[in-house]
């Protein structure tokens, strides 16, 4: 699927000038400036993944710091470039952070000699594992998705992204939009770092009635401001979300934890008021505002409740059908370890949420390794429930084998309710969107595809291609399991953590599964929403071979 370039992008490598020499101003072991005297937008930094982080000050003609990025510069050799808008006249102050007695001299470091200087900058797919129809950044790093809205016909998606290289640091929020959750258009940057700190995960609500005096259907953003604490922050567009301000009296929340982060907002009709979720440690707060400035605390929900074993995050709190829903992703403590999306059933008065189900009772989103910090759209049209998740996991999310990009979204989904016993699920299935990407039938899988298997009892299905690399799915018809293993899927040398099988309960018969296979990745559903399993997978060919036993499988290509 083709994704249209920012304006300040172009596609040929080829329009970059004369590679030139850098001299730079060696300070000390681990100090220098480089003076930019260059007419071009940007110098492309050289980026060697190995490397340590240097800190890199850009100070203006007037001796003023602008930003402080961290990239990786290349010391021996260089992985790829990342670019960085310039003025002519600037001046980089830059620290570096390795060892010397391991580095060697810094005068003699493969960045000044590889450094580059150009109008454009090539964001050309050159990854075998880029996604075909999930959404990915253009390059760089990116996490979890931020800030989701529908205005006017455009589904909003900011996510965690970091512009000057693969791995996770320098916290912004990068910018798609679509007009069907399938094709994303890439944005300029949304909202960059300041004196408060990087820009960590949040959410945006469009102010219909203008409770915060910014105007009429203004979005408002909030973000948690990461520096030396973790603070609560707003900016306002009043451009349906294209450009923000940041508000000028921020952190409007502040509290006394290391880790208070990721607030989630929404209006609740039986207060008027506009509610604020924020995971704190292993808890969710629950705040409300009249106006979207001043905020008091509710209540707090979780310390006796479901899984433990890590940091609670991202929450949001969902009305589906006639219930509540708390989604509180958690990091490590997923059923396969690593990172992962819990969630609670219960009531919410305006004031506190309370669960339904006894405190033990720990329910999954996914049960597959590689989902995480969902969150959903807000202002979503018909009254549905979309959501997108991170498609990785931070056991190995910096390892994967990709290098232009890391990480993508799955597929959206839309959440409702079901039953099983006494207590009640969240069932997930495939946006109906997903419909539409549906092409002609075709005899083979292909890495972009989607399988349809109508299901017979207990059922076996093998993805494999010609160098013996496979997937096994089963279903267990009386135990009421599915399972995937990836152990020979491909590349699983990244990461001891990667190789594994995956089990879901199907809370009851399987009677239809729906794969959406992708690049690197494999989506699995129960037609009837019961369960849901994502998994990346690396394979060194395309799976081209497929073998179903217990069920008929029916292939159609991704237009």
């Amino acid at each position: 699927m083709k994704r249209t370039a920012i304006s300040i992008v172009a596609a040929l490598l080829t329009s970059l000038s004369a590679q030139a020499q850098v001299n730079p101003m060696v300070l000390s072991e681990n100090h220098a400036m480089v003076r930019l005297e260059t007419g071009c937008k940007y110098v492309l930094l050289p980026v060697e993944e190995k490397a340590e982080n240097a800190n890199i000050r850009i100070i203006g003609m007037e001796n003023q710091s602008t930003r402080r990025p961290n990239v990786r510069l290349a010391v021996d050799n260089v992985d790829y470039y990342v670019p960085l808008e310039i003025k002519d006249g600037q001046l980089l102050d830059i620290i570096f952070h390795g060892d010397r007695r391991t580095t060697g001299n810094m005068k003699g470091f493969a960045c000044w000699k590889e450094m580059k200087f150009s109008d454009t900058f090539d964001t050309t797919n050159r990854e075998k594992f880029r996604p075909a129809y999930h959404h990915t950044p253009q390059y760089g790093w990116m996490n979890d998705p931020n800030g989701m809205f529908y205005k006017d016909g455009e589904w909003h998606l900011y996510y965690q992204y970091n512009p000057y290289g693969s791995l996770w640091e320098n916290m912004t929020w990068g910018h798609s939009v679509s007009k069907d959750l399938v094709h994303w258009e890439a944005l300029p940057l949304a909202i960059e770092a300041d004196a408060l700190g990087t820009i960590f995960s949040g959410s945006c609500v469009v102010d219909k009635d203008n409770t915060a005096g910014f105007g009429k259907n203004a979005v408002i953003a909030f973000y948690t401001s990461a520096g030396e604490a973790q603070t609560q922050s707003m900016a306002y567009s009043t451009d349906g979300g294209r450009t923000f301000n940041k508000y000028g009296k921020n952190p409007v929340v502040t509290f006394n934890a290391p880790d208070f982060r990721d607030p989630k907002v929404f209006w609740y009709d039986g207060t008027n008021r506009w509610i604020m979720m924020l995971a704190v440690g292993q808890e969710m707060q629950i705040w409300s505002s009249a106006n979207l400035k001043d905020w008091q605390k509710e209540s707090s929900f979780g310390s006796e409740y479901g899984n433990h074993g890590g940091v609670w995050e991202c929450p949001d709190l969902l009305k589906i059908e006639d219930k509540w829903v708390l989604i509180c992703n958690i990091n490590p403590g997923g059923p396969f370890g690593g990172s992962a999306t819990q969630y609670f059933v219960g009531d919410f008065d305006g004031h506190k949420f309370t669960c339904e189900s006894m405190p033990k009772v720990t329910k999954w989103l996914d049960y597959g390794k590689d989902h995480y910090a969902t969150v959903s759209f807000s202002n979503a049209p018909d009254g549905r429930t979309v959501v997108l998740a991170w498609m990785s996991n931070w056991q190995y999310a910096n390892q994967v084998p990709t290098r232009q990009f890391r990480s993508a979204n799955s597929i959206a989904r839309d959440l409702g309710l079901f039953k099983d016993g006494e207590e009640t699920y969240v069932s997930v299935i495939p946006s109906k969107e997903t419909l539409a990407m549906r092409g002609k039938k075709i005899k083979n899988p292909t890495d972009a595809c989607e399988i349809v298997v109508d299901v017979k009892g207990s059922m076996e299905l093998i993805l494999s291609n010609t160098k013996g690399e496979q997937v096994v799915m089963k279903y267990d018809a009386q135990k009421q399991t599915f399972a995937m293993n990836r152990k020979q899927s491909g590349d699983i040398s990244f990461s001891e953590a990667f190789p594994i099988e995956t089990t879901a309960p199907t809370h009851g018969a399987l009677k239809q599964l729906r794969l959406f296979i992708d690049h690197s990745s494999i989506e699995a559903f129960a037609s009837d929403g019961k369960m849901a399993m994502t998994n990346l997978v690396f394979p060194n060919e395309p799976y081209n071979t497929l073998k179903v036993k217990g069920g008929k499988a029916t292939i159609y290509e991704i237009k």
